[in-house]
């Protein structure tokens, strides 16, 4: 379980093919603070990725295919920083949403542009994903517990504050990138009770 606020980010060292996945190495900020173990759950832009070696503040994680179908991982090369989150522990304090690392399905960014002190994000909405999206519900992006700032047919937009501009990767991605999404937990059970 994470809250979606990213503290760390990482930088990818190499992807090795797998078995029709791959292994996934990043050196990763906060490993001497979080003191992480193998088996422990990290979230890597998003996906909740569990560690299969710990080596100084490199971490290496196996990363299944369908895992790389439902993420952008495999679209990552050696260089791309990520977004990075430990679990939380027992007391910790949650100041975003419940984020399980559960990606529903990658998505373009459409469109940024200014807004205020920070910007505007429109992403385009998976057709699976659309009875999930609803104004002023919540969506993470890359791992970002993000609230949705307005629903426009096939497309939403999040508000992004500086803050997270400059912490995440978000600050980064451009038109035509693409962006993990995990919809509300909430929203898929109650989707999945109503079609029932």
């Amino acid at each position: 379980m994470f809250s979606g606020l990213i503290a760390y980010r990482g930088t990818v060292l190499k992807l090795v093919s797998a078995s029709g996945g791959l292994t996934l190495t990043v050196r990763c900020e906060g490993v001497e603070r979080e003191r992480p173990q193998v088996k422990d759950s990290i979230a890597v832009d998003g996906v909740c990725l569990t560690a299969t070696a710990i080596d100084g503040d490199t971490i290496s994680f196996d990363v299944v295919p369908e895992t790389l179908a439902r993420s952008t991982l495999g679209d990552r090369a050696p260089g791309d920083r990520v977004n990075v989150e430990y679990a939380l522990r027992v007391g910790d304090r949650l100041g975003g949403h419940f984020v399980y690392g559960h990606v529903d399905a990658p998505a373009r960014v459409l469109e940024r542009s200014a807004e205020g002190q920070g910007e505007r994000m429109r992403i385009e909405t998976p057709p699976s994903l659309a009875p999930m999206i609803a104004q002023k519900g919540f969506v993470a992006v890359d791992g970002v517990s993000l609230t949705v700032a307005s629903v426009n047919g096939d497309s939403f937009d999040v508000a992004l504050i500086p803050e997270t501009l400059t912490r995440t990767t978000l600050g980064s991605r451009t038109a035509g990138d693409r962006v993990n999404l995990e919809a509300d937990p909430l929203a898929r059970y109650a989707q999945m009770l109503l079609h029932d």
